[in-house]
């Protein structure tokens, strides 16, 4: 993919937790905290839970898709599918998930996932919007002129799907002036048009910020690291792109998480089966443990070598890749970039629109630029006006409804 920093979630590895995960050689139990205790977003935002994008539209431009089951039970959610590559289009249905499906498939549901997989736990904050999903890429690479396809398909099918707002964790291929570039422009004229476009901001601090996220109406998101917290104090800042742009832009507008994030795992893929399998192992006592290992062969080749070792051995592996592959259960893992930032923002975004469906693009962004707290001793080139306040922002929707 095109600039794999907006793309991918980042390789950086999530600061494990300061206690240890070897438990003591007579302990009969695997330990189950030998991953982070992930918070949900609503958690570490204090969001507004009286609201959940009921009744908004999101799109969402990526490199691919899934119909995963936070998305379709027990409603499906997905009310069009469209291939800005070969220009086809699928309503309420999609097509076979491939290769490139994981990141677009993740992006979605941390915004809009209703968490049936983790019994509602890890829910986005606008788990009762629809979506248009937007393929505008592949496994390898999204294009600049493919984004600016995808934002054109927007466009003029907006009113047919009632979209409001549109999710982009991808950048272009080149730093550009928006009075040149015709991403810019698309994602310019989707403004225009009504629609909150949204876009990450890139997670190379010594990069620019590239289109669309350049463009100056839309919204960019760069990310923060509250080391899955509540508490404002734990807050640091992830490293972002920042501007100012080619065009003198300050860029990001606000911040958002972008780090210790749970995402879905893609299911049918040899991750989750191993996640399936490390799963099943943290859950299991000495008597079971052979009987899982034995049951999933062929998984995981390094369990499998390791199969005849002491129970308390095998614990430690198990919890040592737990911790490796970022693993939360047998369908999440948590992940970081702000690929995830971006559309934390957007469900903030949807649940305003819910409260107050006259707001506008202009208006959105002003509520959360004015309701947005800045981190103590950051440049504020790199944060841009802070944190976003998701509570804050839907009180000050609600007081501009007519």
């Amino acid at each position: 993919m095109a600039h794999s920093r907006t793309q991918r979630p980042s390789g950086r590895p999530s600061r494990p937790p300061a206690s240890g995960v070897s438990p003591a050689p007579n302990s009969r139990e695997i330990p189950r905290d030998s991953t982070p205790p992930i918070l949900p977003i609503a958690e570490r935002l204090n969001a507004d839970d009286r609201f959940s994008g009921r009744g908004v539209t999101i799109a969402f431009l990526d490199s691919g898709f899934y119909a995963h089951p936070d998305l379709i039970t027990p409603r499906n959610r997905i009310v069009a599918y469209n291939d800005a590559l070969s220009h086809r289009t699928w309503r309420n249905t999609m097509p076979e998930p491939d290769a490139s499906s994981w990141h677009g498939m993740m992006t979605s549901v941390v915004c809009a996932g209703n968490g049936a997989l983790s019994d509602g736990r890890y829910k986005g904050l606008a788990h009762e919007a629809d979506l248009v999903l937007v393929k505008v890429g592949s496994m390898s690479r999204v294009r600049h002129d493919d984004i600016r396809a995808g934002l054109q398909w927007v466009l003029a099918n907006h009113r047919k799907f009632d979209i409001r707002v549109v999710n982009i964790s991808a950048g272009g291929d080149y730093e550009a002036s928006y009075l040149t570039d015709a991403l810019s422009q698309a994602a310019e004229e989707c403004v225009r048009a009504g629609i909150v476009v949204i876009c990450a901001a890139g997670n190379t601090a010594h990069s620019p910020v590239l289109p669309p996220a350049s463009a100056p109406s839309v919204l960019s998101i760069g990310g923060f690291d509250d080391n899955h917290n509540a508490q404002p104090g734990a807050r640091g800042l992830y490293h972002s792109s920042f501007g100012p742009t080619i065009d003198g832009l300050q860029k990001p507008e606000v911040i958002a998480p972008a780090i210790w994030v749970a995402a879905p795992i893609l299911p049918g893929t040899p991750t989750a089966a191993q996640a399936s399998l490390l799963d099943a192992l943290a859950a299991a006592n000495d008597e079971q443990i052979q009987r899982v290992l034995d049951e999933h062969r062929g998984v995981d080749p390094e369990l499998d070598a390791a199969r005849a070792r002491a129970p308390y051995h095998l614990r430690n592996i198990v919890a040592l890749k737990r911790r490796s592959e970022k693993l939360v259960s047998a369908h999440y893992k948590h992940v970081d970039g702000t690929s995830f930032a971006a559309p934390i923002v957007t469900s903030i975004v949807a649940q305003m629109l819910e409260a107050n469906p006259t707001l506008t693009p202009m208006q959105v962004k002003r509520i959360l630029i004015d309701t947005a707290t800045r981190l103590p001793e950051i440049d504020s080139d790199r944060q841009g006006w802070g944190v976003v306040q998701p509570r804050t922002a839907i009180l000050r929707a609600l007081e501009k409804k007519v």
